[in-house]
């Protein structure tokens, strides 16, 4: 699929993989490997953002996909986000979709929220948001209607 695709197709809370179509070098090239890596892999998909303008400076549909988080004793340290414009040569692919009844906790309203957590049901959303400070936070439902579009219009759901 196309970065056009995914914008247009992907729900929030969905895991997209890319790649660039090369293989994968063994595992005992490190420095291949690594950079194999970066071209090729999976995230979660947190944010879509509409073309813009800032000042003269005119920015591209993009989205961003969460890939992983870095720390220890439960204190994230960094964490890995990709941000792919509509014109990337790489290919991407649906893995995985937001199930029907999860609960998306974004960081605020409005087209620039971000996905920060993806809950289980809506009380989980609203204690993981007692102990994370989001003031702003907006909750919403996966629903049939999102998740189940594919089937309905006969493609496929991945």
């Amino acid at each position: 699929m196309s970065a056009h695709t995914i914008f247009d197709n992907a729900p929030i809370g969905s895991i997209v993989a890319w790649s660039d179509g090369t293989p994968q070098p063994p595992a005992r090239f490190n420095k291949k490997l690594a950079a194999w890596q970066t071209s090729n892999s999976r995230g979660r998909l947190i944010r879509k953002q509409r073309a813009r303008g800032v000042g003269n400076l005119s920015l591209s549909a993009c989205f961003t996909l969460h890939e992983a988080d870095h720390g220890a004793g439960g204190v994230i340290a960094i964490r890995i986000h990709r941000t792919f414009s509509l014109d990337s040569s790489l290919t991407f692919t649906i893995v995985e979709r937001p199930a029907i009844g999860l609960v998306r906790v974004f960081d605020r309203a409005g087209d620039d929220a971000e996905l920060v957590y993806l809950a289980t049901h809506e009380t989980d959303a609203r204690e993981w948001l007692t102990r994370h400070g989001y003031p702003r936070a907006v909750l919403h439902e996966v629903t049939a209607d999102e998740v189940g579009a594919d089937i309905v219009e006969g493609r496929t759901a991945a």
